[in-house]
């Protein structure tokens, strides 16, 4: 039986759908297939990597994709976009099933 495939969506890929995959794939363990991506993909941030190793999630294998790793190659169950800038500029593509949208503060712009 296939698992149903959620992708975390954001601009750079490289703090809050970070985060989403490491901490659905914590709390979901064999549930869902559990992928990120990034508009315009950047590194990871350390701090993402620090603060999801001190919540227990393991960050072997995270890096940071770009979205056009996916369509046309996996059909997602759920799309969610994390921030707004990838709600507002995210194609729509085949495979794509339910879109949602949760807004998170970019954690890299706190001090």
């Amino acid at each position: 039986m296939n698992k149903p495939r959620v992708l975390f969506l954001c601009t750079g890929n490289s703090a809050r759908s970070q985060m989403a995959e490491g901490i659905l794939k914590k709390y979901a363990k064999d549930e869902f297939e559990i992928f990120s991506a990034g508009l315009e993909p950047k590194e990871i941030n350390p701090l993402t990597l620090e603060v999801l190793k001190e919540a227990g999630v393991n960050i072997e294998g995270l890096y940071s994709k770009p979205l056009s790793t996916f369509p046309g190659k996996l059909n997602f169950s759920y799309l969610i976009t994390v921030c707004s800038n990838a709600e507002e500029k995210c194609p729509l593509f085949p495979g794509m099933g339910l879109r949602m949208h949760w807004p998170f503060e970019d954690p890299a712009s706190f001090e």
